[in-house]
Parts: C-alpha cells; structure tokens; sequence
C-alpha cells in the first residue's frame, strides 16, 4: 500500500541554501496552527474568561464521564495484559532478524524519561502529602487511624502513576511499532488504525487524528514548560534569594531550556535526546539514593515493601472506584439511621469534586499525552519483541517510579509529622506588622489586642503561637530578632532555623521540593543545585521529543524530518510558552492545560478503537486473520469522502451517490435492512423486520419531540433507539456469516447504533452485488478493509516546488 498522504516539499536546488528544506502535510500543518493560535490568542487576551471556560469543559468531562474514564483504563490494563500472555507476544516490532536500535539502559532511559517529564520533582514530595491532610474520602473518616491515613495517601500516589497511568503510552506505542516498523507504514498516529479503516487513514479521517494529536501534544509540552519554569524559579530564589521570582527569571529559563532543547532535537535520537535523557535518569537515580541514605533508611525501605504489598493488595478495589456516591452530593439523614457522626462533624461523605480534581485530572493527561509519548516510545524500539516491549514500559517504569513516590513521598510524610510534633504550623500573623511594631515599640510585649493576624481572626496555629510567646513575655524587637534568624520573616513557626523541618503544608507545591531537599544539613544547597539541574534535564528532554514528535506528525511520520522544521517546532514551544506567561500568567498556562487535558475524552474513545486495531493486526501477524479474505463491498466510511485527497476528485460522482443514499437511510433504513433480512435469513422475515424497526425508529424521533411536552420521555426514546440498533446489529451477523466475512457481534452492534445508514447501504450493496456494484464501487482489492500491510517510503507522492536562489 503506497503512501497517499498529501505533501508539499520545499526542495532548493542551490546547494548553500539545502539547510531550507521542507517537507510536511500541508493539512495538518496549517490546520493545527491556525487552531493553536486561536486559542493561544483567547488565553492571552482574556486568561481569566479562557480559564474558566476551560476549566468548565474539563469538569464537564469528569463530571459525566468518569466511569468511561475508570472503566477503561482497567479495560486497558486487563487487554495489555491478555496481549502479553498471548501467542503473539513473541511477535517483533520489525523484520524478524531485526535488534534493537538502542541497548536496554539507553532505552529505558529515554521511555521513562519522555513520560514521565518533571512531574517526579512536582509530585513526588506533594502528591502523597495532599492525600495525607486534604479533603477526600479517606480523611472524612475521622476514626481512621493517622497511619493508616499515611498509607492510603501513598497508595492513591502509587495509583495514579502506576500501572494504569502507564497502560495508555504502552497501548499507543506498541500498535505504532507494529504498524511502523514491522508493516512499514509512517510513523504518525493516523497509522493506528490502519488494520481498520485501510487507505482512508490517507484521507481526512487521518489527518483529522494527527491535527488533534499536533494541538494536545504541543499544549501539554508547553503549558508543563511555563508551568514548570515557575517551578525552577522558585528553587533558585530559594537557593540565593537575590534571583527574584518573577516573569523576567521565568522568561530566561524558558529560552535557556528552548535552546538546549531546539540543539538536542538537531542532533536527532542517536545522540542529543539519547545522551541527555541518560544525563538526567543518572542524576535522578543519584539523587534518590542520596534521600534514601540521608533520610531513615529503615523506614522508607520497610515503606517500599509495605507499600508494593498494600499496592497489589487493593488495585482492584481501587482502579474500579468512581466516587459514584461523593458526586451525588452530601448525603443526608445519618443519624435517623443511626449513623455515628463526631462532635465537630456535619458529614463523614468525602468531597464531590476530589475524584474529577484528581484521579480523572491524571487520566486526562496520561491520555492527552499519549500521542507524544506513544509515538517517541514506537520511534525507538525497533527490533523488540513485543513481550520486551511490554515489560519495558509497564513493569520497569513502574518499579522505578513507585521507589521513587514512596521515597521521596515517604519523607515528605515523615517530616511533616515531625514538623507537627516540634509545634511548626500554618500561621496566619502578619510578619510585616510585627516588624512594623518592633521598629515603632521594640520593648513592647506580644498582645493579641494588636491586630496581628492578616485576617480578622487568628487561626488556631497562630493563637498557640501567640499565647507562647506572651507566656514567655517576649517583645516585638524580642521577636523580630528572631524572625531575622530565617531567609524570610514569615517563615517563622514554619520550619526551623536549620531548615532541618519544616511543615510542608504550609509551604506552595513549587516549594516543597526544594524545602524537602533543605533539610539534609550542609548537603541541602548542594541536593537543591542538583535537583535543578535534573529538573532542567527532564525539560529538555520533555521539549526536545515533544518538537521531534510534532514534526513526524505533520509531516506525514517521515523519519527524519528536515532540520528546519525541527527548529520552527521547538520555537513554536517557546514561544508560545513565552507569550502565554507574559500575557496571562499561571491562568493561561492553566487554561491551556485545562484545554488539553479536555482533548483525553476524544483519545479515550480513540483508544478503544485502537485495542480493537491492535488485536486485528496481531491476528494477521499470527496468521490467524487472512487479510485478503471476503470483506464488505462498501466501507461503513466510504459516503463521507474519506479517500486520499488525490483520489476524491477522481471519485466524486460515486461517492456522492453513497452519501445521497446514506441521507436517504436516514429515514428508510428500515426497509434497507429488511431487504437484507430477506435475503440472509428468509423471504418470512421481510415484514417483521421492517415493522419492527420502523415503529422503533419512528419512536426514537416521536418521543424526543414529546420530550417537549413530557419530562422524562428522551429516556424512552433512546431506549427505543437502542433496540432499533440491536435489530440492525443481528441482520448485520448474520449478513457477515452469509458472506463469510471474519467480525464479532459486539462490533456489529456499536457500528449499528453509530453508522446504521452505513450499516444498511453497506448490507444491500453486499448482499445484492449485481445491483449497484459495478456502478459505485470500483476499488480494487488493496483499498478493502485488512487489504494487507505494505509500505515503502520510495513511493511517497509529493507536491515539490524548487526553489532556485543564486
């Protein structure tokens, strides 16, 4: 099957100019920039109204969908589990006296560290210490024990970046190594779905997939960039106090990274993004044996084991909860049941909004990342079977990151229980004004009379605070002297002197990192310095993948894609970055990300298409599947124009006749579909079909229109609809074993509730060949679905414009 993507190559002939060569998809380039700058523009001119907006359309989706969202990543992780354990695991990604491109140690490197970008430094202390003292199911429970707590918060870490998080890159990455490597179709996301929908991944269907998958990636590239510069400022102003924190520091960090990146993304694979994703894996592992050494030893290791037994023990209960009852709402009439409700209580319910805040928060960007990572996963494992390929990017990333989140979680844990017992906490005095009444009264003694909360009322921390230096009688000097002893004055009551504790929830996510590392004694600048520097690795290897990924997709998955683009891409990341830090701050940045993450509802339904695309290609590879066996005569896609552009014009006259009679099975499907009936079971079932389907077809528009009338009758009206879909589904059956086409009935029923018009077109065509055949379908063989699996970079159709400077 020849390449029939649509190409526009810029190709100068003067050799001083050959460093301008382009080569890409006009289609999906101009299309996913002209989108991207939209909605840079709104989140740049009005961040606050683009955040909200945003953020409405990602409560949305968690809100409705949560259950497709657990549901099918513990379907994923069950169906890559059945794929490791089949026959087909031995299969190769590539010739099948192909080796790996790459050995194990550079590999794994580069996987791990392209998925799980900086989010180790952002979450590693944070996540399980807001588990441990925020609002979720767990600590509602008031008679649940502070160590069990501990150990829910480390699981529901553990959790979210797991085996569940991990199962989208694997899913992605291993049916683009299949279909790149070993079929040799491009590596773009389009080819995914190759083994379903044949040549039309060449039309816009396919382009459609690669636009979405262009916007997601570089949003999520560069909304973490600007996210994460904030990140780094914060530790370097912690380190030496004279950088300030601010959008001129953010700004050179942003381009400092940029320009790394666009160097390392020239080099290509083999070298920039190889070597630098080894750099910042070693300084990663060196840092995390230097907490577990520095740190109680004892305890984070019996941690590591309690934990991957607590793990395993309830991933079950855990990967299938929805919070089903929390979004209902507080409940109500506890204690007319008898319930027990502590003094202090209103409810034992969790919140409402933690599982959307949270777990669907995580799933929609381990999704809405999976492009990205899938295809630079797929990039570099050529030659690994895909039982390797498994096992190296579900159970080694895995392990590495649960040793990770457990101890550097674990210690965040430890010291904010120690913090608590050395009576550090989350004051609300207003350091200035004590500073202010010790330059004004310095022989003054501390009074609560003084207004020196920066809300009306003094918190409980401040008040214990307050009553123990009046019981010491200190004064203001007394205390402002005190207070000059710590980097900033409000960090009195917070950590200590030594910075050896400091209460971590006191302090913003951005800072807890940094403080955690502040806490080694002497080693603690040196620990911060070398957490940047590995922070800045991860980066650069985030930014320069991402733009090496972005460039493959909108040029049609060319391997290596001219070095000109690769720096337009990587400047399109800064900049963007840039402008939408300068023009909206953290509320475009989170908008955007909020945007992006919305995009993982359209890759979740993508996905399972992608798992049903998976299994049939392995079945040709098995040779349990012939793909030159019986098919359809019409593609459920054929009416909708989804040839290769090229051959639309040539096809226009037969396809808008199937597309006019898709219009006209809009209505008449029930008669279509009882011809068929007719045909491939009896000429007896003729009117029952049509009765059948006609009355549940004319319900399901009938009781939509009572809906006006009667609350409630939509309900009826899809149930009607559903039943009109199921007859459809068995003709369907039984129209595929009349002609002895391979297929399964789940498959027939979820095209006949999406596609019915197709549905019945497609049947007529098929079952009465003579009618129409000749007239509309003049395909040959390789355009039928499953028509095999060849491909050669060779044949690739371009449009080419020389262009001749002296």
């Amino acid at each position: 099957v020849e390449d029939k993507s649509t190409w526009v190559r810029l190709q100068p002939s003067s050799k001083n100019f050959q460093w301008a060569e382009l080569s890409f998809n006009p289609v999906v380039t101009f299309i996913s920039l002209a989108i991207i700058l939209a909605f840079a523009v709104w989140a740049m001119v009005l961040p606050a109204d683009a955040n909200a907006e945003f953020a409405n359309w990602q409560s949305w989706v968690g809100l409705n969908f949560t259950w497709l969202y657990i549901g099918s990543q513990d379907a994923w992780a069950i169906f890559i589990i059945i794929v490791y354990l089949s026959k087909y695991s031995n299969i190769k990604l590539g010739p099948d006296d192909s080796k790996p491109e790459y050995n194990d140690a550079s590999w794994f490197s580069m996987l791990f560290a392209c998925g799980v970008s900086t989010g180790l430094f952002f979450y590693g202390v944070a996540e399980p210490l807001y588990h441990y003292i925020g609002p979720n199911r767990y600590t509602a429970d008031p008679t649940m024990p502070d160590n069990k707590l501990a150990q829910e918060a480390i699981n529901i870490t553990l959790y979210h970046w797991g085996l569940h998080g991990w199962v989208v890159y694997t899913i992605v990455g291993l049916i683009l190594a299949l279909m790149a490597h070993r079929e040799g179709l491009p590596l773009t996301m389009k080819s995914c779905f190759y083994p379903l929908i044949g040549d039309k991944i060449f039309g816009w269907p396919g382009d459609l997939v690669d636009i979405l998958s262009v916007i997601a990636t570089l949003f999520g590239v560069c909304t973490s960039l600007g996210l994460g510069t904030m990140q780094i400022n914060e530790g370097l102003h912690l380190m030496n106090s004279d950088i300030p924190v601010g959008t001129d520091s953010q700004l050179i960090i942003i381009w400092s990274i940029t320009v790394v990146a666009t160097g390392s993304v020239l080099t290509g694979v083999k070298y920039g993004i190889r070597r630098i994703s080894e750099g910042c894996f070693c300084l990663g592992l060196a840092l995390m044996l230097c907490v577990l050494f520095l740190d109680n030893t004892v305890y984070l290791l019996n941690l590591y084991v309690q934990s991957m037994g607590y793990y395993f023990q309830w991933i079950i209960q855990l990967g299938f909860h929805s919070d089903a009852f929390e979004q209902l709402g507080p409940s109500a009439g506890a204690e007319e049941r008898g319930r027990f409700i502590p003094d202090g209580f209103l409810t034992t319910d969790g919140p409402s909004g933690w599982m959307n805040g949270w777990t669907i928060f995580y799933w929609g960007w381990w999704i809405a990342w999976c492009p990205f990572v899938g295809m630079f996963i797929a990039k570099i494992s050529v030659g690994r079977t895909i039982k390797e390929f498994i096992a190296g990017t579900m159970a080694a990333p895995v392990i590495y990151v649960f040793m990770w989140m457990i101890i550097f979680g674990g210690a965040g844990l430890r010291m904010e229980r120690e913090a608590a017992q050395n009576d550090l906490c989350c004051h609300n005095i207003d350091m200035s004004r004590v500073v202010n009444l010790a330059i004004a009264s310095p022989d003054g003694l501390i009074s609560v009379d003084d207004g020196l909360c920066a809300t009306k009322d003094c918190n409980v921390c401040a008040n214990n605070l307050l009553a123990k230096t009046i019981e010491d009688g200190m004064t203001y000097q007394e205390l402002k002297m005190e207070t000059e002893m710590f980097s900033k004055p409000e960090w009195w009551g917070k950590t200590t002197v030594s910075r050896n504790l400091t209460r971590l929830s006191c302090r913003k996510t951005e800072e807890m990192w940094f403080d955690m590392m502040m806490s080694y004694g002497d080693l603690g600048n040196f620990l911060s310095g070398f957490s940047l520097i590995s922070l800045i690795l991860y980066f650069v290897t985030s930014s320069d993948s991402g733009s090496l990924v972005i460039d493959c997709l909108a040029s049609n998955g060319h391997p290596e894609p001219p070095r000109l683009q690769r720096v337009i891409w990587a400047l399109i990341e800064g900049l963007t970055a840039t402008a939408l830090l300068v023009a909206g701050g953290k509320q475009a940045l989170t908008a955007l990300q909020a945007m992006s993450i919305a995009t993982g509802l359209i890759y979740t339904i993508l996905m399972c298409v992608a798992c049903l695309a998976l299994w049939r290609a392995l079945q040709v590879e098995g040779g349990d599947l012939d793909p030159n066996g019986p098919t359809f005569d019409v593609d459920l896609l054929d009416p909708f124009f989804t040839d290769p552009f090229d051959e639309v014009l040539s096809k226009i006259s037969s396809t808008s006749k199937l597309f006019l009679q898709f219009l006209i099975n809009l209505v008449l499907a029930p008669l279509t579909v009882a011809k068929t009936s007719s045909r491939v079971f009896s000429s007896s079932t003729f009117w029952p079909v049509l009765i059948s389907l006609s009355i549940f077809l004319f319900m399901f528009v009938f009781l939509h229109l009572l809906q006006l009338a009667v609350d409630g009758a939509w309900a009826l009206a899809w149930i009607s609809y559903i039943a009109f879909g199921s007859g459809v589904s068995i003709v369907r059956s039984r129209a595929r074993i009349h002609l002895n086409i391979p297929g399964h009935p789940i498959e027939d029923l979820c095209v006949s509730l999406l596609l019915y018009p197709s549905v019945a077109l497609q049947m007529e065509i098929s079952t009465h060949p003579g009618k129409m055949l000749k007239k509309i379908n003049n395909k040959n063989e390789e355009e039928k679905i499953n028509k095999g699996f060849s491909y050669s970079m060779d044949s690739v159709p371009a449009i080419v414009i020389n262009s001749k400077v002296a």
